[in-house]
């Protein structure tokens, strides 16, 4: 007891725990969709795509979750528009973005010669350094998400599982889509300062996964993500505070083992053999 006493003592590692727990929330909600949906790919470019935005932010002094969100707005809006007015797929569309927005961030950090410690906090974030502010705006954005997944659970479902159905009951995809991204938008920007921009993928997309792997119902999947991402979360601080680790880098790797142990234990189920065969054998 005294070891997780110790480690959450301190009022920084507090709010590193709630600032952590509620990036949990939105990623595991918004996350969900994701991985059903196969939109990994697009999970892991807008990650990168808000680069762009912060660094312009850092910049020129103002909010960098404005820049954020701003970023990821434009690099939706394009991958919708590329899509559309062409005949590439949505990945072709994807990497496209994905390259130019990393590159364009890439060159706006090189124009500047003092920005050295304030990248590192936004590739890889700071959840020992959250801050009060932090927390509400956390707080604000997770229960944003929590309520427009719940309003737009039949659209979101209806798209994930049967697209022409959902087109044919006048659900329209093409919003519900655009909302998908506005949201998975706002779990990136709003996480970025506990586990970075580069980290915050693996929130979005290792607990769902993992979850799908134990459980089949969409709300079921949400919950056991949580639980999944907050048991990471608390067990990630705990080494972070006592061995020196990186936060954001604890949290995130811990979230991809989960997903090996549990698909190691399936598959340990399946090669052996059941409790009936053995007694039949």
């Amino acid at each position: 007891m005294d070891f997780v006493a110790e480690a959450f003592a301190p009022a920084f590692m507090q709010r590193a725990l709630i600032g952590s727990l509620l990036a949990v929330v939105a990623t595991s909600l918004v996350g969900t969709w994701v991985v059903l949906r196969g939109l990994a790919f697009l999970g892991d470019a807008l990650a990168h795509g808000v680069i762009p935005g912060i660094a312009v932010a850092v910049l020129w002094g103002f909010s960098p979750l404005v820049g954020a969100f701003c970023a990821a707005l434009v690099m939706s809006g394009l991958i919708t528009f590329v899509s559309n007015r062409t005949v590439m797929s949505d990945d072709t569309a994807i990497g496209l973005l994905f390259v130019g927005m990393l590159a364009l961030g890439v060159v706006i950090v090189s124009s500047s010669k003092s920005f050295a410690t304030d990248v590192t906090a936004i590739l890889f974030g700071d959840a020992l350094g959250v801050t009060a502010t932090d927390i509400r705006t956390q707080f604000i954005a997770a229960l944003l998400v929590a309520i427009l997944t719940v309003l737009l659970y039949r659209p979101f479902l209806a798209l994930t599982f049967n697209k022409v159905k959902a087109q044919t009951f006048g659900m329209r995809p093409g919003l519900a889509q655009a909302a998908l991204l506005a949201l998975l938008a706002l779990s990136i920007v709003s996480s970025f300062q506990t586990i970075g921009t580069l980290l915050v993928f693996g929130l979005i997309v290792a607990p769902p996964a993992t979850a799908s792997l134990l459980v089949n119902r969409v709300p079921m999947i949400m919950v056991v993500s949580m639980l999944l991402g907050s048991l990471a979360v608390f067990v990630g601080l705990l080494l972070s505070f006592h061995y020196g680790t990186a936060g954001g880098a604890t949290i995130s790797g811990l979230c991809v083992l989960e997903f090996f142990l549990v698909l190691a234990g399936r598959s340990m189920k399946n090669i052996l053999p059941s409790k009936d065969m053995r007694l039949s054998a």
